[in-house]
């Protein structure tokens, strides 16, 4: 049987207290809210924090707000939670998209955004998701409070911008008119990690692409941001053309690795596929936003 080592356990009842746990023992703590992926790698001896700081009391940080011109969502927010909100399906379906394949219902359940964030696994959904929508990351310490973009909040697998004695506390994802987004995954099995997966989000303007953004899931450290691919559909006219083209750079800036799930060229394959599939719906959803916006 595995087990995991021994350690002491805190309940916080605040954002502040749990700071000030954080705060106080320092690089030893870790933050558990749903734990799906967190425990199991204290099973396995991967992880060994002398101290859990549960957070599932902290409802202030559980909440879906349309604010300005961001949706705010709360660390806590369930992945349930993300899939039944009206709001997210109609600024941002990739979210819906991604949130239907993402393990079973037990673990959409209990699991939040911010511990999928903050675990920073290379085949986890929620950050190519989050990459590809040009998300930001609302970080907290007892020291105040910063706002990084996603692009700089995942720093290598399982290393996030979170530093000693600060937590995640919110997500803000921009809303934009006339945007269309969706995310393409393949996996052996339903509700398994990802072999591969591709989430797209962009904005049309009097016909041209605008506001691209493109992330990559299980494909090797930095398919989150993929420059090339979102300098190229900036800006051009959507088109089969455009689209193989995307998938082809996609497939060329990743680093899969062949383990059980595949061989690296498989993979390298499927980026670029599920790239182009996942940009084709985008366009079509922006260009039904269009539509009704006119």
């Amino acid at each position: 049987m595995q087990v995991p080592a021994s350690f002491d356990y805190q309940r916080a009842e605040s954002v502040d207290e749990a700071l000030e746990l954080l705060r106080r023992y320092g690089e030893e703590a870790r933050v558990v809210a749903g734990g799906h992926s967190l425990l199991p790698m204290m099973k396995l001896r991967l992880a060994s924090p002398e101290v859990l700081i549960d957070i599932n009391n902290l409802h202030e940080l559980d909440h879906i707000d349309l604010v300005g011109g961001e949706l705010r969502v709360g660390a806590l927010t369930r992945h349930r939670a993300l899939l039944e909100s009206e709001p997210v399906g109609r600024y941002f379906p990739i979210v819906h998209d991604a949130e239907r394949v993402i393990a079973d219902p037990p673990v959409r359940n209990r699991g939040t955004i911010g511990g999928s964030l903050c675990q920073a696994d290379p085949s986890e959904d929620l950050s190519a998701v989050c990459a590809a929508l040009h998300a930001r990351a609302v970080i907290r310490g007892t020291g105040g409070e910063r706002t990084v973009a996603m692009a700089d909040f995942h720093q290598g697998p399982y290393e996030t911008a979170v530093g000693v004695g600060e937590m995640l506390v919110e997500v803000r994802f921009p809303v934009l008119t006339r945007a269309g987004s969706a995310y393409e995954k393949v996996e052996r099995k339903a509700g398994d990690w990802a072999v591969a997966a591709a989430g797209v989000a962009l904005t049309l303007r009097e016909g041209l692409i605008a506001d691209a953004g493109v992330g990559l899931a299980a494909v090797g450290a930095g398919a989150l941001n993929l420059h090339a691919v979102q300098t190229l559909l900036n800006g051009s006219e959507p088109s089969e053309a455009l689209y193989q083209e995307a998938g082809r750079l996609a497939s060329d800036n990743c680093s899969p690795v062949t383990d059980g799930r595949g061989s690296a060229e498989y993979k390298r394959h499927l980026a670029g596929e599920l790239t182009r599939r996942a940009l084709r719906r985008a366009v079509a959803r922006a260009a039904g936003s269009t539509a009704r916006e006119a």
